[in-house]
C-alpha cells in the first residue's frame, strides 16, 4: 500500500513536470523562440535528464521542433513568392513613372517651343500681316495638335500608372491572404488541426 502511494506521487510529479514542459513549449512557439532541450529545461524548471528520459516530454519537444522547422520552410517559400511578385509589379510601376516623367518633359519643351514660335509670330506679323497670320495659324494649330497628342499620351500613362499601383495593392493583399492561409493550414497551428 505504501508502494502504491509512492508510485501515485511519482506519477503526479511527472504530470506536473509535463504540464510545465507543455507550457514552456507553447510559450517558446508564441514568442518565436527556437525550441531546444536546454531552452525547455530552463523555461520549465525541469532537468534535461527528465526531458531525455520521459518519453512524453521527449515527444513534445520533437513535435515542437518539427513543427517549427516546417512552419519556417513554408514562411520562407511564401516570402520568396511574395518578393518575386512585388518586384515584378514594382518594376512595371517604376517604368510607367519614368515614361510619365519623360512625357511631362516633352510637353514642357513643346510649350516652350510654342512660346518661342508665338514670339516669332509677333515679329512676322509686324512686317507681313497676311502671310504671317496664315503661317502662325498653321504652326499654332500644329503645335496645339502635338500638345493634345502628348497630353493624351500623358493621361494614358497616368492611367497605366494608376492601374499598376492598383494591381500592386491588390497583389500585396492577395499575397498577404495567401501567407495567412499558409500559416492557417500549416501543421501544428490550431486551425489546421
Amino acid at each position: 500500500m505504501n508502494t502504491d502511494a509512492a508510485n501515485a506521487a511519482r506519477r503526479a510529479h511527472a504530470d506536473r513536470l509535463l504540464d510545465a514542459v507543455r507550457q514552456a513549449v507553447r510559450r517558446m512557439r508564441r514568442d518565436g523562440t527556437r525550441v531546444t532541450v536546454r531552452g525547455v529545461a530552463r523555461l520549465s524548471g525541469t532537468s534535461r535528464t527528465f526531458l531525455y528520459e520521459n518519453p512524453d516530454a521527449r515527444q513534445l519537444i520533437a513535435d515542437a521542433i518539427t513543427t517549427a522547422s516546417e512552419h519556417d520552410a513554408a514562411g520562407r517559400h511564401a516570402q520568396h513568392i511574395s518578393s518575386q511578385t512585388t518586384a515584378s509589379w514594382r518594376e512595371r510601376a517604376l517604368n510607367a513613372e519614368d515614361q510619365l516623367s519623360k512625357t511631362h518633359r516633352e510637353i514642357h519643351a513643346l510649350r516652350a517651343r510654342t512660346g518661342d514660335l508665338m514670339g516669332q509670330l509677333d515679329e512676322l506679323t509686324a512686317g507681313r500681316v497676311e502671310d504671317g497670320i496664315q503661317t502662325a495659324i498653321a504652326a499654332n494649330t500644329q503645335l496645339k495638335q502635338q500638345i493634345r497628342q502628348l497630353s493624351a499620351t500623358c493621361r494614358q500613362l497616368e492611367d497605366k500608372l494608376a492601374a499598376a499601383r492598383s494591381n500592386n495593392r491588390f497583389l500585396d493583399k492577395r499575397v498577404a491572404a495567401l501567407e495567412a492561409e499558409l500559416v492557417k493550414h500549416a501543421p501544428g497551428t490550431r486551425s489546421g488541426r
